[in-house]
């Protein structure tokens, strides 16, 4: 089992895009969005995958990922995944780290959200200039969660 160790921060402006060194446009369904086994379908650049979730635990969980055929990650998207989510991921470098902002599109239109993987809970994180509010535990910013339809839209920075 892996673990994933990430924080996630709301974004205040588009300095990003200036720094970003990778674009691309990510897909992504869920089968299962309980919180307990979190499963997702996501699809970038002709290559899917398969990921599994467990419970967050402040910035820590499992996590269980693994390559699957586009061609079926796409009929899994057609067919099974009624909660979708469609944003572009910025690879940005900062502070010796590598952060992945991810700028929504559809009804999450104008959220923008910034992640960074870490070895540690508590290593330490320079926070780049385009960086806000931190909403690590704030459960409404988790991607399972923006895929439901229903939700409201939580605030932007």
């Amino acid at each position: 089992m892996s673990k994933e160790i990430e924080r996630k921060f709301l974004v205040k402006d588009d300095s990003f895009m200036d720094m970003a060194t990778e674009k691309r446009h990510l897909s992504q369904g869920y089968l299962c969005t309980d919180p307990d086994a979190t499963v997702r379908v996501r699809t970038a650049d002709g290559r899917a995958w398969l990921t599994v979730k467990g419970r967050n635990a402040g910035a820590v969980r499992d996590e269980w990922e693994y390559a699957i055929p586009a061609a079926d990650a796409e009929e899994m998207l057609g067919r099974c995944c009624a909660r979708r989510i469609d944003k572009t991921r910025y690879i940005v470098p900062s502070g010796g780290r590598t952060w992945e902002v991810d700028v929504f599109g559809g009804r999450l239109a104008g959220l923008i959200v910034a992640e960074v993987e870490l070895d540690s809970a508590d290593a330490t994180v320079e926070l780049p200039p385009f960086v806000g509010r931190e909403v690590t535990d704030d459960a409404r910013y988790y991607n399972s969660a923006l895929s439901d339809p229903s939700a409201p839209v939580p605030p932007a920075c």
